[in-house]
């Protein structure tokens, strides 16, 4: 597992992609920041941190399938693919080894992020309870992210594919919460809120640890890791 993991961490620098992902997402991320913290500080206004949460988790939706894209589709196409499989490692812990290294790319920028918050002490005193909540909150969502754009990647050996098809699946996962205001039937607006990705993150927001939101959020990773390892399992043996 470890040898996976760093050919992959390795894979994702030698090739350019995990600078690329880092570049964008900070600069995203810093520009928002700017724009509704910071500026609104400066001006004597009320900062609106959940404005910046939800610009965050949609550049998320973008970016973390650029990030899966390559995880199984490259080893289709580079035909590499029966060697990992012959590799002397359990197929579980192949994909957690890639699993586990987007999520490290990930989770180095997400903590980069902690500094834009030096910025607000200057025009007061942050709630921290705030920032813990964002990177906790942030973090368990982008993992179940990384695991959905990792099973959607062993599907095929498009990466273009794998990306498309990563955000479109996220965009659904995100675009639940916003179009269940427009449903008159509450059973169906329960249900939704329920299975809603955005919305569980909501009390994150307010610097409130939600136990059963990071349950979800884990319990999406575990799905579609085990979903790819079941891919796998009947490659190999088809």
């Amino acid at each position: 597992m470890a040898a996976i993991y760093k050919r992959e961490m390795q894979a994702y620098f030698t090739t350019g992609l995990g600078y690329v992902f880092c570049a964008v997402f900070l600069a995203v991320t810093g520009f928002a920041f700017a724009m509704f913290t910071v500026q609104q500080a400066t001006s004597g206004n009320d900062i609106n941190l959940p404005l910046y949460y939800t610009i965050v988790i949609i550049s998320l939706v973008v970016l973390l399938p650029i990030l899966t894209m390559k995880s199984f589709a490259e080893e289709k196409k580079m035909k590499t693919e029966q060697l990992i499989l012959c590799a002397p490692v359990s197929l579980p812990s192949m994909v957690l080894a890639k699993f586990f290294a987007a999520l490290s790319v990930f989770g180095a920028c997400l903590l980069l992020t902690c500094f834009y918050y030096t910025v607000i002490a200057q025009y007061g005193t942050p709630n921290f309870g705030i920032l813990y909540g964002y990177i906790i909150g942030i973090f368990f969502m982008g993992s179940a992210f990384i695991a959905v754009g990792i099973f959607i990647s062993a599907l095929t050996e498009n990466q273009l594919v794998a990306a498309v098809g990563t955000m479109a699946v996220l965009m659904i996962m995100i675009g639940v919460s916003f179009i269940n205001s427009h449903i008159d039937n509450a059973v169906i607006r329960s249900i939704l809120s329920w299975i809603s990705v955005y919305d569980r993150f909501d009390k994150f927001c307010y610097g409130q640890f939600d136990f059963s939101a990071l349950l979800y959020y884990i319990s999406i990773c575990f799905s579609f890791i085990f979903l790819t390892v079941r891919v796998y399992e009947k490659r190999r043996w088809a």
